[in-house]
């Protein structure tokens, strides 16, 4: 089973801010980033330090795995 960490998370949601940052008035996160906000809320509440991907949401999963893509990449 593969995890992602607390860190890693946050990580994501930082890069995509920083890769399409909040817009509007009401500063509206971006999908991925938006995706990422609910497991990492959960786990702050939880005090979980990993999560299992498989647990995630589809939208969720598809934004952390484009950034690990991404970033081990560079």
């Amino acid at each position: 089973m593969l995890f992602v960490t607390i860190q890693e998370l946050e990580a994501a949601i930082n890069y995509w801010r920083n890769q399409s940052p909040a817009m509007g008035d009401e500063l509206s996160l971006c999908s991925e980033a938006s995706a990422l906000a609910k497991p990492y809320a959960l786990m702050i509440v939880q005090g979980s330090q990993r999560i299992p991907l498989d647990v995630l949401e589809e939208s969720a999963r598809s934004a952390i795995q484009k950034f690990i893509n991404t970033t081990q990449n560079t």
